[in-house]
């Protein structure tokens, strides 16, 4: 019997080595490496009509007998328009670009309890009317699902209010007949059975064995499958426990072979760090096509849906939804959520504009700018990257003479929305001025401009999506860096080159009071 041999994978980062090591080279974790047989998975995948692609490698006599494949000029390959599927969901779709792609790997990552599973089975209910669905469980078993789907109301209410919008149909019209009455009854019940009949096309398959998935995905053959989750899934022919760095890679590698061979869609759900990574090796984030997190409060209300990786789309898009009693629900105008009931005599607040990807989203920002109690200062922020904080308090107390080396300054967004970009600058140096000398800044003006360490307002990126966004709410004047061109939306725009020119545009000489 030949001697197994042994190795030794960190369990952050998926850094092997024959040896046990208490820091891991690669990423700097301690204790995180663990003790994995290594057994060859060839004969296993080759079983099941699939490749190895982590890493075990096939015999010459594996590799002569298939033929080889030719190249072929890229010109050669005809033009066609890659066709999407909405997902039911508006805010999921502008994330992903515009719909769901044919045999596209979707992995979405976030804290427990964010969310994640509640939203694919949302949008596996929302296609199921329209194509074959697998939603496959690994974590639940299947009267749990059922018990989590009657709590969304994803099959039963929608019935329900069909019969009760047919009803109130037929009271409406009192002049119909009798046999009138009779027929509008049956297509009621038409209705209603093709309704049931479209939900029928929801698969369940509460299952963790690989093998097992795999051959109900190539029999089934659905347009969508849900795997929940990723780390609960396990290959039986390698020895290491569910959620290793080995089972994510080869139950990843085996499901995009099935995926793209079958043209079946994958949305994946995979488990987060402490830290917020992914948990697993790098490698899953590479097999996939796109890379989704879902952030946000498990105490608030709001979710974001924020794309880091996208072969179809545009990055760092966001999706906003609201968790309420009966699911998600998407949140079309989000400029809304995180603009707030703004006090118009409550100092320290501005208004900016913040892209997110290729959307525009007002945001308003509140400081608060107070003596320190005792010892150094406190810098605090959320929303808002403290760095950032410190540059621009730095160059208020140089470059326009406030001191604020001893006061206590306090910055937030509302909605608790991240502004990491520059062109957030000239609003968070507005807010802090106006909570130090205890002014109040018109709520209908928006700023716009990065702060450079001169004292200078620098140019910003697509400032007409931004200035059409704060048009479209009913903001009347902006202040914006000096020199970039701007179209005509019926605003006062006001250029500026330099802070001090901002501070003076923006917040009044006096205190703002009812009678002025």
């Amino acid at each position: 019997m030949p001697k197994q041999k042994i190795k030794y994978v960190c369990g952050e980062c998926g850094y092997e080595s024959t040896q046990f090591l208490g820091k891991c080279p690669s990423c700097n974790t301690w204790n995180s490496f663990t003790e994995e047989i290594e057994k060859s998975t060839t004969a296993a995948l080759q079983r099941l009509g699939l490749t190895d692609i982590g890493g075990s490698q096939a015999s010459e006599s594996d590799k002569s007998s298939g033929q080889p494949r030719a190249s072929f000029l890229l010109s050669q390959i005809s033009d066609q328009s890659l066709s999407r599927m909405p997902s039911g969901f508006e805010e999921l779709d502008r994330v992903l670009g515009g719909g769901i792609v044919p045999g596209s790997l979707v992995l979405i990552g976030g804290e427990p309890g964010i969310g994640k599973s509640t939203l694919l089975l949302q949008v596996a209910n929302q296609l199921s009317s329209r194509c074959r669905v697998l939603y496959v469980s690994a974590e639940e078993s299947g009267q749990q699902v059922k018990l989590r789907s009657q709590r969304l109301i994803v099959n039963l209410n929608e019935v329900e209010q069909e019969d009760k919008d047919n009803v109130s149909n037929v009271e409406m019209d009192e002049d119909l007949s009798s046999n009138e009455n009779q027929e509008s009854n049956s297509n009621s019940e038409t209705i209603k059975d093709s309704t049931t009949d479209s939900h029928e096309n929801l698969f369940l398959l509460p299952e963790t064995d690989l093998e097992v998935i795999l051959r109900e995905l190539e029999s089934l053959k659905p347009y969508l499958a849900v795997i929940d989750s990723i780390q609960t899934i396990y290959f039986a022919s390698l020895t290491s426990a569910p959620g290793s760095v080995a089972q994510v890679r080869e139950c990843t590698s085996a499901l995009m072979q099935v995926a793209k061979r079958e043209n079946i869609t994958l949305l994946i759900v995979g488990h987060v760090t402490k830290d917020g990574a992914l948990a697993g090796p790098r490698v899953l984030e590479h097999l996939v096509d796109t890379v989704l997190y879902f952030e946000g409060d498990r105490f608030a209300s709001h979710r974001l849906l924020r794309s880091m990786k996208n072969r179809f789309g545009a990055t760092h898009e966001i999706g906003v939804f609201e968790m309420v009693a009966n699911g998600l629900k998407e949140i079309l105008n989000p400029s809304e959520l995180f603009l707030g009931s703004r006090d118009e005599y409550s100092s320290g607040t501005s208004t900016v504009v913040s892209m997110e990807g290729t959307r525009p989203i007002v945001v308003e920002i509140q400081a608060l700018v107070s003596p320190a109690s005792h010892g150094a200062p406190r810098r605090s922020t959320t929303g808002i990257d403290s760095g950032r904080l410190q540059q621009i308090l730095a160059v208020l107390e140089k470059r326009v003479g406030i001191p604020l080396s001893k006061l206590d300054t306090y910055v937030a967004t509302v909605g608790g929305l991240s502004v990491e970009e520059p062109a957030a600058d000239l609003g968070v140096a507005i807010a802090v001025v106006a909570s130090f000398r205890d002014r109040v800044v018109d709520p209908r003006i928006i700023l716009l401009g990065e702060v450079g360490l001169g004292g200078q307002v620098r140019p910003v990126s697509q400032l007409e999506l931004r200035l059409r966004e704060a048009a479209k709410l009913g903001f009347k004047r902006a202040i914006i860096p000096k020199g970039q061109q701007t179209p005509d939306l019926g605003m006062h725009i006001l250029p500026i080159a330099k802070v001090i020119d901002a501070i003076i545009a923006a917040i009044p000489a006096q205190p703002l009071t009812m009678e002025n």
